[in-house]
Formats: structure tokens, C-alpha cells, sequence
């Protein structure tokens, strides 16, 4: 009854009427998801009328109720069908100012018609296999490109930033072709790099160190999901790119792992944002060259250094062996390093472990990283091992008996899935230096098997890779008790 209506006004009525019946069925319709398949052939018709109104000369506030009518019906797949053609998708790119020949972003009053317009096209592509095709025909990851260089520091603009970047994440996610197209020939990393640095206001200090204000207000909504949509498209614009072969993709990876740094180390409006954003700033290091990974860690300042609240010195001497200083401003730091980006990843993952839930989807990614740095980096090998496996002093109760995250990670060695068990293992491995007398000492025989069975190191021995030697971390209490 509410398309019959709707269509009848729009086929007839004026922009006036058309505005005020389409703006009753989108409040109406708002949160509809599932349409009855009765109406669907008067959804058709409804969608095509939309599109002829959109090519007439109609006020803004009509083309906006157009487009938001048009966005609630494109969530039906079979409706799009019959509507999804190369005119009526040029209609779209039109409004949404993805034409090269718009110069600018001057009028204030269109902005909304642009989201919308933006809106509707992701939903279209999404759930169109012709739109996705017509999308390559159109080359519309460029205009996208070109419409993100256009409001790009322009902060007043988030809405349309985020639609065009989630756009974006949506046909680089959709093809292989388009992310080679996004990395090489449009220069997306950079410009999706610069679009997270104008999100998130960094300011740099050197070339690959940015100023963190601790006290500072959290990252609001609006500029929280523009950073959220660009970590997305960075991730498929990245996901083949863990080799580099020229000078200038290293530092193009190091500056991205600097803001990535950054990022880890400010807050978003709520906790829930926060993991979300640090969870997809995870997954981009991931994709990240192991070798430009050091730039999460970086040496203290002059500044810094005077601020320390303790040195070695003024430790006790049965905790000299850690090697760890606490800043008065809560820095964590390691021989002089500055720790807190690795520190926050170390909290992510516990509390992903925490969770109980989705293990592999939600702490592999983290646990993977850790290990690879672990691996590939000494200072943050022997900080994580100073935090995860600390001088073992508790030597009555069993590994994975107990609440820190030794016990929780040794729990994990015996887990259900194999590939949750294997990184576990792996990671805790590393810290060893793959030693497995080492991994034993911390994490008992039973539950090291496994992968002492996979790498054939039952009898003993050590991995393939070389360490650096550390001092001896033995405790008294440990020395009394191993030979029991």
C-alpha cells in the first residue's frame, strides 16, 4: 500500500509532493531489512520512478528524499535487478560530485545529497553483481581517489570522507584488480595514509615520531569512523604487499606504521570504538613489511629521559634483570626505548583472550603480529618476554594454572583449535629464543608437546632461527626446584 502510493505521487505530483510522500515511507521504512516479495514487482517500479525524478531540475531537499527512499529499497537484491544499468548509475555518480569535471566542494547545501548519493552506491554495489561490473566499466575507484583528494583535509566533510572510503573498501574487497589499480596506478596508500593523519591531527616530531598528548579528548564519532573505513580500504590496498622491493614503498610502509602507532595510542568516543579501531589498526600491521616494524618503538627523548621515575639503579636487585622503567606520564619503557605502542598491543591481546569467544578471527591476528616482531626485532622480543615470562618464581603450581598471561597463553597451547593452539605456541616459542629447554622451564612438557612434535624437537634442541644471548633469568626458587 506504501509503494502504491509513493509511486502514484511520484509519477504525477510535483517536487513538493514527491518530498513529502517519499520522506512518510523513509521514516516509515527506516529500519526495514526484509521487504514482502508480494510488492516487490511495485519496488521495481518505485526505483525506476526515482531515477527519472532525479534527472529533473528538483530542489535539494527533494533530491534527498529521492535518494533516501532509493537507498532503503536498494537492501533488496531482487529489486535491483531491472534498475542496475550504466544510466542510472551515472545519475548516482553525478550527485554524489564523482564526475572529474566538479571541480569543487563548495556548496554546503549539497553535501547531504552527495552522502546520500554516496549511500546508496555502496549499497548498490554491494548487492549488485552488474553494479560491481559497471563500476570497473565506470572506473569509479578513481573518481573515488579524486573525490578523497578533494576534502581530504577538510575536516567539516567526515560524512562524505566516510561513505567514499567505505565505497572504496567495498569494490577493493570486491576485486583483486581494482587493489592492484588502488596501490600502483591511483596511489592509494599514501593518500589513504594521509587521510588517517588528517583524522586522527598528527603532528610530527621527526620523520617517523608524532607528538601524543595523553591528556587530550578522544577521537569523536565522526572522525573515529573515517579512521575505521580508511584502516579498512588500507587493508585490502596492503593485503599482498608484506614485500618490499623499492626504497620508497619502505618508507611509505614506515610512515603507515608510524600512524598506526599513533593510532594505537588514542582512544575513540567509547571503549567498544576503541577495540574496534585498534582492532583494525592490528590487522593492518599484519599486512606491513616485518622490517619496518621498528618504527612502533622508538628511543626517548632528552625530555623523556629527565621525566623517569625509576632507573636501574634504584631497583632492587632481584629486579634488575627485568630491565623495565615507568615514566611519571605512565610511559612504558625498555633500555631506554619507548614501549607503548607494543604495550597496548600486549593489553589488546589479553583482552581478547579475556573474551572467552572467536579466537581465531579475534586474537590470531594480534598474537601472529607479536610473534613476527618478536622474531624479527630484539627490543621487542625481550620487552614482551620481560612482560609475558617474567624470572619464574612461582614453582608449585602448574603453567597454565593461575591469571597472568603466562597462564592464559599456556592454556592456550592445548586449545581446540589448531590454529589458535599453533600461534599460542609459536609466540611463546619465540620468547624462548627457540630454545626448548626455555619454552619447558615456562610452560611444562604436556603442554609443549605439540609443537615440539611438529618442529621434530621432542628430544630437544632449538629452532632454525638465531638469538642474541641474554643473561641468565633463573630464580633461586627455580634453580631449587628443577632439579625435582
Amino acid at each position: 500500500m506504501d509503494e502504491e502510493r509513493a509511486l502514484y505521487i511520484v509519477r504525477a505530483g510535483e517536487a513538493g509532493a514527491i518530498e513529502r510522500v517519499l520522506r512518510d515511507y523513509s521514516d516509515k521504512h527506516r529500519a526495514t531489512f526484509k521487504f514482502e516479495s508480494t510488492d516487490e514487482d511495485k519496488r521495481k517500479k518505485l526505483c525506476e520512478g526515482i531515477f527519472k525524478v532525479l534527472v529533473k531540475d528538483i530542489p535539494t531537499t527533494c533530491q534527498v528524499s529521492c535518494l533516501e527512499v532509493l537507498r532503503i529499497l536498494s537492501r533488496d537484491k531482487k529489486v535491483l535487478v531491472p534498475v542496475t544499468t550504466k544510466e542510472n548509475m551515472q545519475i548516482l555518480l553525478r550527485l554524489a560530485k564523482l564526475n572529474e569535471s566538479d571541480d569543487s566542494l563548495e556548496k554546503v547545501s549539497e553535501f547531504p545529497v552527495i552522502v546520500e548519493s554516496l549511500k546508496c552506491l555502496c549499497n548498490i554495489v554491494f548487492n549488485s553483481q552488474m553494479a560491481q561490473q559497471l563500476s570497473l566499466e565506470l572506473n569509479l575507484a578513481a573518481k573515488l581517489c579524486n573525490l578523497l583528494r578533494k576534502c581530504k583535509d577538510r575536516k567539516f566533510i567526515n560524512d562524505i570522507k566516510c561513505f567514499d572510503l567505505r565505497l572504496l573498501f567495498l569494490l577493493s574487497l570486491l576485486h583483486t584488480d581494482i587493489r592492484s589499480q588502488l596501490r600502483y596506478e591511483l596511489q592509494g596508500l599514501p593518500l589513504l595514509t594521509q587521510i588517517l593523519e588528517s583524522a586522527f591531527s598528527i603532528k610530527w616530531t621527526d620523520e617517523y615520531e608524532s607528538a601524543i598528548d595523553h591528556n587530550g579528548p578522544p577521537l569523536s564519532p565522526q572522525e573515529t569512523d573515517c579512521a575505521i573505513e580508511a584502516l579498512k580500504a588500507l587493508f585490502n590496498v596492503t593485503v599482498d604487499s608484506w614485500k618490499v622491493h623499492k626504497e620508497s614503498d619502505s618508507h611509505q610502509f614506515r610512515v603507515m606504521a608510524a600512524v598506526l602507532r599513533h593510532c594505537l595510542l588514542i582512544v575513540g568516543p567509547t571503549e567498544d570504538k576503541t577495540e574496534e579501531l585498534h582492532s583494525n589498526a592490528v590487522n593492518l600491521l599484519s599486512n606491513v613489511p616485518v622490517s619496518c616494524l621498528d618504527v612502533l618503538i622508538c628511543p626517548l627523548t632528552h625530555e623523556e629521559t629527565a621525566q623517569e621515575a625509576t632507573t636501574l639503579d634504584e631497583l632492587p636487585s632481584d629486579k634488575t634483570a627485568e630491565k623495565e622503567t615507568v615514566l611519571k606520564n605512565n610511559t612504558m619503557v625498555y633500555s631506554g626505548m619507548n614501549m607503548e605502542a607494543i604495550h597496548v598491543l600486549l593489553n589488546f591481546m589479553e583482552k581478547r583472550i579475556d573474551k572467552g569467544s572467536s579466537y581465531r578471527e579475534g586474537l590470531t591476528p594480534v598474537l601472529s603480529l607479536l610473534t613476527e616482531c618478536s622474531r624479527a626485532h630484539r627490543n621487542i622480543r625481550k620487552f614482551l618476554k620481560d612482560q609475558v615470562l617474567p624470572p619464574l618464581r612461582d614453582v608449585t603450581n602448574r603453567p597454565e594454572v593461575g591469571s597472568t598471561v603466562r597462564n592464559k597463553l599456556v592454556r592456550l597451547m592445548t586449545h581446540v583449535d589448531l590454529g589458535v593452539k599453533q600461534i599460542a605456541a609459536e609466540f611463546l616459542f619465540v620468547l624462548c629464543k627457540e630454545r626448548v629447554d626455555s619454552l619447558l622451564k615456562y610452560t611444562g612438557y604436556g603442554n609443549a608437546a605439540g609443537l615440539l612434535a611438529a618442529r621434530g624437537l621432542l628430544a630437544g634442541g632449538r629452532g632454525d632461527n638465531w638469538y642474541s644471548e641474554d643473561e641468565d633469568t633463573d630464580t633461586e626458587e627455580y634453580k631449587n626446584a628443577k632439579p625435582n
